[in-house]
């Protein structure tokens, strides 16, 4: 058991945990559970869940996930993300008469459950076919449907709508129905996170409070909102003047229990549950790279797979929904001090304190108050100079960020994701189709090779050097074809053609065939095919073909060597002895 044990990530801190590092514990855990506590309720109205919920997937999960994770500082719980495919996934799959709790925590136990197979067999690649374009311009167009479809909460109006043009128009037709009271509530909430966010830690810093102090009290904003926004409920008699509230949120822990769902519903959610594993998994693994990054510490992504996966499960075991690490309260915990993830059950077991005894005092909770905390939070999605970044550095990645966000906002979350991922890997696709391919020569006085368009070499027309820099297959072996047999078409005094593979790393059956190919249409025109710098995964599957022994050319170890031999400076061609292994 022991040795079982000492597997367990838990076990590399825990071996070593100290009282200093239970009081650097304790004072984030008590900062991070401020901003939890009312996360947590705004997430679950979010996901349309009650907020009893986002009580719920803030407490075992975060244990769950201390014991197996392996990020340190990673503050596991809802975000405003997931909250969102929750409800977009839900509202179109749970039909009349189906639970939509009992929905949510299906979709939990699913990501869960995919989290886990995925780690057991150590498949965390499969998430780098969500590029950092896509993930981004995701987060982007999220941000705008979330704070749009909050709008309608801060206004009290009904919304409706399944795209933003749709959402948009609904709130500016019933927009003459605002219900003032409410209104003013949640712009007067939004108003006061903002001169928390922006103005109230320079301002505290003038009247001497020390940087991080001020920066403790910054974060704190949300939960004075939520205080504030109580007191005037009642002060001001506010439940009378129609401004909706939380209203009764069940007092207690929740009782751990599996209510298994239908067949047909577990189903349907399944491709929904599969995709947001996948961009929950990305957006945590980011956030906790960077982080461990800054301590020098490490980040397993299979092991970051069972530590969400056993998350999730917990989380439905509990009448939660999906979690997943957040970026902002992951941020919060780090600058807070914490050093291991015992921050993060300390957190746990105050949110079940939060649960137990202080539920009653969030009744007069305005809904409103929630909506701005959520648009607020997720303003900070929206990262602008990022997709102007993207756009000049490579328009590549931009096209399918654009597809990405355009997709989000119009076609909904599980699609706009969908069509992003299909364009980044098209243009992939069709940029590889075409590989970049250049003539070389000689760098004067060295034994480099350079493009002939960009710096000034030796050639000789009797050969002509051909650079290719991407690996060769189905895709762009006939184009590589077709170029070197124009370029030779071209030059009718070429007697060598040498192929520079330095920058081929693999090379499938269908590129063999296309070299076997040319070497034949080479060979009917007087021309030798030679290889230089064969990398050696490459050279093995050559020697598995007949393309050497009908090769009317050499391979050689360096292009140097090759120029050498060719041109006549030396007798003979290097080894075969001397090939790359």
């Amino acid at each position: 058991m022991n040795g079982l044990w000492a597997k367990v990530p838990a076990w590399q801190w825990l071996s070593t945990y100290s009282r200093k590092d239970f009081g650097d514990d304790l004072l984030a855990s008590v900062i991070v559970t401020i901003m939890l506590i009312p996360q947590s309720l705004a997430y679950a109205l979010l996901a349309g869940l009650p907020p009893e919920a986002g009580l719920y997937a803030s407490m075992l999960p975060l244990v769950v996930y201390a014991v197996l994770g392996s990020s340190r500082v990673l503050a596991v719980g809802p975000v405003a993300v997931l909250s969102l495919m929750t409800a977009s996934a839900l509202g179109a799959v749970v039909g009349e008469g189906e639970s939509y709790a009992l929905a949510a925590m299906t979709l939990a136990l699913l990501s869960g459950g995919f989290l886990l197979l995925l780690g057991v067999l150590r498949l965390g690649f499969i998430a780098n076919f969500l590029s950092h374009a896509v993930i981004t311009g995701f987060v982007a167009a999220s941000g705008v449907l979330i704070a749009i479809s909050q709008l309608s909460a801060v206004l009290a109006l009904p919304g409706g709508g399944h795209n933003v043009v749709e959402r948009l128009a609904s709130l500016l037709g019933q927009i003459d129905q605002t219900h003032g009271p409410t209104a003013i509530v949640g712009f007067a909430t939004m108003a006061l996170l903002l001169f928390a966010r922006s103005r109230l830690a320079p301002l505290l810093k003038r009247l001497g409070v020390s940087a991080q102090l001020a920066t403790y009290i910054t974060r704190g904003g949300p939960v004075v909102a939520v205080v504030l926004s109580i007191w005037a409920v009642g002060a001001f008699d506010l439940i009378e003047a129609g401004v909706a509230v939380v209203g009764v949120v069940p007092q207690g822990l929740p009782a751990l229990e599996l209510a298994l769902p239908s067949l047909d519903l577990a189903l349907r959610l399944l491709p929904a549950a599969v995709l947001l594993s996948l961009v929950g998994f990305v957006e945590s693994i980011s956030v906790a790279q960077s982080l461990a990054m800054r301590r020098r510490q490490q980040i397993f992504p299979n092991q970051e797979l069972l530590g969400l996966g056993a998350a999730n499960v917990a989380a439905g075991l509990a009448g939660g929904f999906p979690v997943t690490g957040g970026f902002t309260r992951s941020v919060v915990n780090f600058d807070a001090g914490a050093v291991t993830p015992f921050a993060g059950v300390l957190t746990a077991g105050f949110m079940a304190l939060t649960a137990a005894f202080l539920t009653p005092l969030f009744h007069d909770l305005p809904k409103a108050v929630l909506a701005a905390t959520i648009i607020i939070a997720v303003i900070s999605l929206i990262d602008v100079p990022a997709m102007v970044r993207t756009l000049r550095q490579s328009p590549q990645d931009f096209a399918a960020m654009a597809a990405t966000i355009v997709g989000v906002l119009a076609l909904g979350v599980e699609l706009g994701i969908s069509c992003g991922v299909l364009v980044a890997l098209g243009l992939h696709l069709g940029q590889s189709s075409r590989p970049h391919m250049a003539i070389v020569g000689r760098v004067p006085g060295t034994e480099h090779f350079r493009n002939i368009d960009r710096h000034e070499v030796e050639t000789d027309p009797r050969v002509l050097s051909v650079r290719v820099d991407e690996s060769l297959y189905f895709a762009n072996a006939r184009f590589l074809e077709d170029q070197l047999l124009a370029w030779v078409t071209a030059r009718p005094e070429v007697e060598d053609v040498v192929l520079l593979c330095s920058a081929v790393n693999g090379m499938d059956g269908s590129a063999v065939e296309t070299l076997e190919s040319l070497n034949a249409r080479l060979r009917a025109a007087s021309v030798r095919l030679h290889l230089s710098e064969v990398k050696g995964p490459v050279m093995d599957r050559l020697r598995r073909t007949h393309l050497l022994t009908e090769l009317t050319g050499e391979v050689f170890f360096t292009h140097h060597r090759a120029m050498t031999v060719l041109l006549g400076r030396e007798a003979a061609p290097a080894p075969e002895g001397a090939l790359p292994a």
